[in-house]
């Protein structure tokens, strides 16, 4: 299985280096998101820090979203996912190899999108800053395992970036309010986050195991 994930993923990575296509396209609708949302409100002291964790969530949601929407558009090319399904190995490592390199895309855009976020909000942490590199994970992960999974069975429609968001998000509820609430209570330091980040780790234990449990149905539909 490992061997497999592997081929998986190294493929995944070696595609996007070339292309830069998810990265470059993520990186740019965050950026966007940050600075109108900074020059709407005019964030400054103890505001800023009040909405930060909502808006730096929200734009990492939605840049997610339009790199997930390609996440099998590139296997559906040249009957690519077809001679995939005829392997012998599990669709579990096929799944698990998307989950991590778009894990991986979307902690790239983070790292990039973090220093500008911070000089647009003016943000001073007041509470345990390194808990934001557990909370950030935990959501992310959340995001990109339920949207892998979905963005394969949308893969077939016609309207797919229409479709994806629309099961994706009210499915993401929990982990986006436990990430918003975190974030914004690790900002603040005003509260104990470790419910909300309990929260998250459970939501990804959860939907993580029921998404390879039922991969492998999704990827033999037709």
């Amino acid at each position: 299985m490992l061997s497999a994930l592997w081929t998986h993923l190294a493929k995944d990575l070696r595609i996007e280096w070339r292309s830069k296509e998810a990265i470059n396209s993520m990186l740019f609708f965050a950026l966007l998101v940050v600075v109108l949302f900074s020059l709407s409100f005019d964030p400054q002291g103890a505001f800023a820090r009040q909405i930060s964790g909502g808006v730096l969530t929200v734009a990492i949601m939605f840049a997610a979203v339009s790199s997930l929407n390609q996440a099998w558009a590139r296997e559906i090319r040249h009957q690519v996912l077809d001679a995939q399904r005829m392997t012998p190995t599990p669709g579990a490592e096929m799944f698990l190899a998307k989950v991590i390199a778009n894990f991986l895309f979307v902690t790239v855009v983070q790292i990039v999108l973090a220093p500008v976020f911070v000089i647009m909000y003016n943000l001073r942490i007041l509470g345990n800053g390194w808990l934001l590199a557990v909370v950030l994970p935990l959501g992310t992960w959340a995001l990109v395992a339920n949207g892998t999974f979905f963005a394969a069975l949308s893969i077939r429609s016609r309207n797919r970036e229409l479709l994806l968001p629309l099961i994706l998000f009210p499915i993401f509820i929990p982990a986006l309010l436990a990430m918003v609430q975190s974030a914004t209570v690790i900002i603040t330091g005003q509260g104990d986050p470790t419910l909300w980040i309990k929260l998250l780790v459970g939501y990804d234990i959860i939907f993580t195991t029921i998404s390879l449990l039922l991969f492998e149905v999704v990827l033999h539909a037709e």
